[in-house]
């Protein structure tokens, strides 16, 4: 199976339109078909449904794409830490990021780490702390932020220096937005936002015997998106401060909740890897920074 027509299954399937797909490839489309019957062909399955105007993912389509995505994003790393093992001032970084007000702090060192060697790049993949646990364990990324304490039989890390506060995002006009902290009893009764992971871990940890009687609306890997529903009045957004903006111009608020509760988060990177050399590099500034 070549890379190259998992690059080409790839592009069809985002712009589910053949013609579409060969203009961004900068093929025919005839090329580009026959590179999707043979991979059909190869795996023995159909992979689109053909209309008239579109092209839609069969479900051994979306397997397909699942794993493409991975394989590709691994051929990219593999090719860009090959040319640049010999090149100590530039490169690729790849990181996966768990949201976090505190990414200021990574966006700064990155920015600080650019003027020292202008000719590196870096590819940024956002998720919550599993997904990006996961690529970690795949070997996609050379770093991730994570929010959880990590397995330090496989992970070297460092914590960053601050803490990220949890409260209730919500309308500015809620019934609960004039209270300088909200409780879980005060939660009880509300339609409530949360990523999946924090509502597994986290929010039962703060909420005790009250979590049995919170409600769970919807589940978000990202706040931004939570906060929309929020924003419609639709409930209440457990998150984190800062990540959603609560100014005086903006329809919603932030109540810290009470117990107050913390999330610490880190940086970490696989113990055994090797890396390139710009990514030591830039392991190196980081380690000394943060301590």
């Amino acid at each position: 199976m070549e890379i190259k027509n998992l690059r080409y299954f790839l592009a069809v399937a985002r712009a589910e339109n053949m013609t579409h797909a060969a203009a961004q490839l900068h093929v025919t489309q005839p090329t580009l078909s026959k590179a999707l019957k043979g991979l059909e062909t190869e795996l023995g399955k159909k992979l689109f449904t053909r209309k008239s105007f579109s092209i839609k993912l069969t479900e051994e389509g979306k397997l397909l794409c699942d794993r493409a995505e991975t394989l590709v994003l691994m051929a990219d790393k593999i090719e860009s830490e090959f040319s640049a093992l010999n090149d100590i001032t530039g490169g690729t970084l790849y990181l996966g990021l768990a949201e976090s007000y505190q990414i200021r702090i990574l966006a700064r060192e990155i920015n600080k780490f650019k003027q020292r060697y202008p000719n590196i790049a870096y590819h940024i993949t956002s998720g919550d702390t599993g997904q990006v646990a996961e690529k970690m364990d795949r070997r996609l990324l050379d770093f991730g932020v994570i929010c959880e304490q990590p397995d330090s039989s496989k992970f070297a890390f460092l914590p960053f220096p601050d803490t990220d506060i949890w409260g209730a995002v919500m309308r500015k006009d809620h019934p609960l937005a004039e209270k300088k902290s909200v409780t879980a009893e005060d939660l009880i009764g509300h339609p409530l936002f949360c990523s999946e992971q924090s509502w597994k871990n986290e929010i039962p940890s703060w909420a005790k015997e009250h979590f049995s009687a919170l409600r769970l609306e919807g589940s978000f890997q990202l706040a931004y998106n939570g906060s929309m529903f929020a924003a419609e009045g639709l409930g209440i957004l457990l998150t984190f401060e800062n990540l959603i903006n609560c100014s005086a111009e903006s329809d919603l608020t932030f109540v810290p909740l009470s117990p107050e509760c913390n999330t610490k988060f880190y940086l970490i990177w696989d113990k055994h890897q090797t890396f390139t050399p710009i990514a030591r590099k830039f392991m190196e500034q980081v380690s000394a920074s943060f301590r």
